[in-house]
C-alpha cells in the first residue's frame, strides 16, 4: 500500500497537466466550437424570456408535476406541440471565467485523489509505469468521462458532443497516469 501523503505531487502535477491540456483543447484546437447551437432569431427569444426574470438554474418544458399529469392529454398536447426545451439560465451579467476555471483545476484534484487513493491500495511502492498508468488513468477516465454519457441519454444532448468529451476524458486520463507512473514511488 501506498500512502496517500506521499502521493501529493503526482495529484497536483496531474491537475496542472491536465488543466494545461483543457486549456489548450478549449481555446487553441477549437474541436468543441460546435457543441452548443445558436437558436434561431436568439434577439427575439431573450426580449421574449426577459420580462419572465427566470432566476438561474436547470429548467425543463413542458414540465408536469404528477406521474398522472404526464398522462393526461393535455401533456400531451404540449410535447406534441413543442417546443420542449431543457435549459440552463445563468446569471446575468459578464461571464465570470476565473470562477469556473478555479472549480475545473479543484476538480482535476479531485479526480487526481481519487486516482491516487485506488491506485494507493492495489499498487505497491516500485511498481512498474505500465501498471501504474493503467490503474490511475482508468479511475481518471472514469471521474473525467463517464459521467458524460448520461447527458446524452438522459437530456439529448448530441453524442457528437459526448463523443467529443469522451475523448477529452481519454487525453486527461492518459496524462493523469502518466504523470502517475512518472512519480509513483519507488520500493
Amino acid at each position: 500500500m501506498v500512502s496517500m501523503a506521499s502521493l501529493w505531487l503526482p495529484i497536483l502535477i496531474s491537475a496542472v497537466v491536465v488543466f494545461a491540456a483543457s486549456s489548450i483543447i478549449h481555446m487553441v484546437l477549437g474541436y468543441h466550437k460546435s457543441d452548443l447551437g445558436r437558436v434561431p432569431d436568439e434577439d427575439g427569444v431573450r426580449a421574449a424570456l426577459r420580462p419572465f426574470a427566470i432566476p438561474p438554474g436547470d429548467y425543463v418544458m413542458p414540465r408536469a408535476q404528477t406521474s398522472a399529469e404526464m398522462r393526461s392529454a393535455e401533456y400531451l398536447e404540449k410535447l406534441n406541440q413543442g417546443p420542449n426545451v431543457l435549459m440552463i439560465v445563468m446569471p446575468n451579467g459578464v461571464f465570470n471565467i476565473g470562477k469556473q476555471l478555479g472549480q475545473w483545476f479543484v476538480f482535476c484534484i479531485v479526480v487526481g485523489i481519487f486516482a491516487a487513493y485506488v491506485a494507493g491500495h492495489v499498487l505497491p511502492p516500485g511498481e512498474s509505469y505500465l501498471r501504474v498508468f493503467r490503474v490511475t488513468g482508468t479511475v481518471a477516465f472514469a471521474g473525467y468521462g463517464l459521467a458524460q454519457i448520461q447527458q446524452s441519454i438522459w437530456f439529448a444532448r448530441s453524442w457528437n458532443t459526448t463523443i467529443k468529451s469522451l475523448f477529452d476524458a481519454l487525453i486527461f486520463a492518459a496524462l493523469t497516469g502518466g504523470v502517475f507512473g512518472w512519480r509513483w514511488p519507488a520500493a
